[in-house]
């Protein structure tokens, strides 16, 4: 397997392979009641305790549209650049599940609420543009549990009919790391607008994946598999690792791929074959009975419009322009909202530059170390913004602000209480410096002669000593200038 610039090939004898990918991603829609019903969508709750007669399939039961997800759906759209049509129609998918009660689905098909739209990665090697096929509202089937009883299936019928927004791809993704910023950048636009959490751990968040290869340079798509229902990005990565090489071995020994539904086993790191892959034919689609076609006037579309939120591009283009940061800095700062609002509560008060380095420095390390989302942050923006203002007008050091951090990590504490607590502040006052550098020098003589001798490293052990004898809080700047006037004499 090479990777030459920014390509992913896997390479077999003299034969070059390219892997093409397409992703349909599971947005579960940010809402308090499901799409057909006013059943709750809370997380965690006892099984089959959120379950109306809709969504238990009773005779008789009429779904009703939930006009909420139907708004949360066209906001995600027009934050995807994407078409949003007038009219869309549901239909029915039909097959069987024994989670599935009413044994269809109500989705949609040929007729989607959004049409084409697009997502901008920010690659090491530049932009790319990955198209958006459509998205398309759904309803989500409840969920069958295997590993509680050695001879039965549970099913909690708890997730049956949550809002889902399908998300389609074009097969414009090359590589398992286009994949990882492909969703992460999904899932931050669908956060900043308030329309899915992205919870992959809680299955807000999930995707069928398309694979196929073809020799490098060839027009024509090779047979994709698609791998259903995979939870997370990392895992996404590997089953499209194994199953492109599984893929090339076929080609490379002349046996044909055939088109079918595989599942990814995450202990094995393998992709097996669950189906042969349906057409649409197969499900027997039809316009669901009992829902009229949805229609949308521009009116309400426009409505929609006013209420999206500066959108992570347009935040990263204001970022580099108003607070001069590097494309890099602003990538990593827009990449999250609450990030984004971190950063800039911070800087409301205090040094930009500063604040930059403290922010994807010091407190990302501490936020990996501990696992936490900067929402859970030990430390608040305001005392941030205060720490990096002590530094800034010379109060205490870079190296003591360090220490500060540090207490500041076990309790959110004021930084000027724990500086003043803690007599950490900086000697700035020159006379009492001047005493210190007179007191190292006089203390050693030899060294100074070295120095003066053309020994210019010796410089740094003066500094070293007065930083020691000072207790690190001797003034830096201050003590370079003292010292090198004094020392030049």
């Amino acid at each position: 397997m090479s990777k030459n610039n920014h390509e992913f090939l896997i390479t077999r004898k003299n034969n070059h392979y390219e892997v093409v990918i397409g992703l349909e991603v599971h947005a579960q829609i940010k809402s308090n009641s499901k799409l057909f019903s006013s059943s709750s969508t809370k997380f965690g709750a006892e099984p089959n305790t959120q379950v109306s007669l809709v969504d238990a399939a009773f005779p008789g039961m009429l779904p009703v549209i939930n006009e909420f997800c139907v708004k949360q759906a066209i906001k995600t759209g027009i934050g995807l650049k994407a078409k949003i049509n007038n009219k869309s129609v549901f239909d029915r998918k039909n097959y069987f599940y024994a989670d599935l009660p009413q044994g269809y689905q109500i989705s949609q098909y040929k007729h989607p609420i959004v049409g084409e739209g697009k997502v901008i990665l920010d690659m090491p090697y530049g932009q790319k543009e990955i198209g958006i096929e459509r998205l398309h509202l759904e309803q989500d089937a409840g969920k069958s549990i295997h590993d509680i009883d050695p001879e039965n299936t549970l099913v909690d019928l708890n997730r049956s009919g949550v809002a889902l927004m399908e998300i389609v791809s074009k097969p414009d993704l090359s590589s398992p790391e286009e994949v990882n910023i492909y969703i992460k950048k999904l899932r931050s636009i669908m956060r900043y607008l308030g329309t899915c959490d992205g919870n992959m751990q809680e299955g807000s968040l999930r995707a069928d994946v398309n694979v196929s290869v073809k020799k490098k340079g060839e027009e024509k798509l090779g047979t994709r598999c698609e791998i259903k229902n995979v939870n997370s990005i990392k895992f996404m990565q590997m089953a499209i690792i194994y199953e492109a090489n599984r893929q090339v071995d076929l080609l490379e020994e002349e046996k044909t791929i055939d088109q079918e539904t595989r599942l990814f086993d995450t202990k094995k790191n393998e992709t097996r074959s669950m189906r042969s892959k349906e057409d649409a034919h197969d499900y027997r689609y039809f316009p669901d009975p009992d829902l009229l076609p949805l229609e949308v006037t521009n009116d309400f579309i426009d409505s929609i419009k006013l209420e999206i939120p500066e959108l992570p591009d347009e935040k990263k283009k204001r970022f580099i322009e108003k607070f001069k940061l590097t494309p890099y800095e602003a990538t990593i700062l827009v990449s999250d909202i609450e990030t984004s609002k971190y950063f800039e509560e911070v800087t409301n008060n205090s040094d930009i530059k500063l604040a930059t380095n403290w922010i994807t420095g010091e407190l990302f390390a501490l936020l990996n170390e501990k696992n936490l989302e900067i929402s859970e942050s030990p430390i608040s923006s305001r005392n941030l913004s205060k720490l990096i203002n002590l530094i800034k007008n010379g109060t205490i050091s870079g190296k003591i602000a360090k220490t500060v951090f540090e207490i500041m990590t076990h309790e959110d504490k004021d930084p000027e209480a724990i500086v003043k607590e803690k007599d950490l502040k900086q000697e700035s006052n020159p006379k009492e410096l001047e005493k210190l550098i007179d007191k190292i020098i006089n203390d050693n003589q030899d060294k100074v002669k070295e120095y003066k001798a053309g020994k210019d490293k010796l410089f740094g052990f003066f500094v070293g000593q007065i930083m020691k004898v000072s207790g690190g809080k001797a003034n830096p700047k201050l003590v370079n200038e003292i010292l090198k006037d004094k020392l030049s004499r």
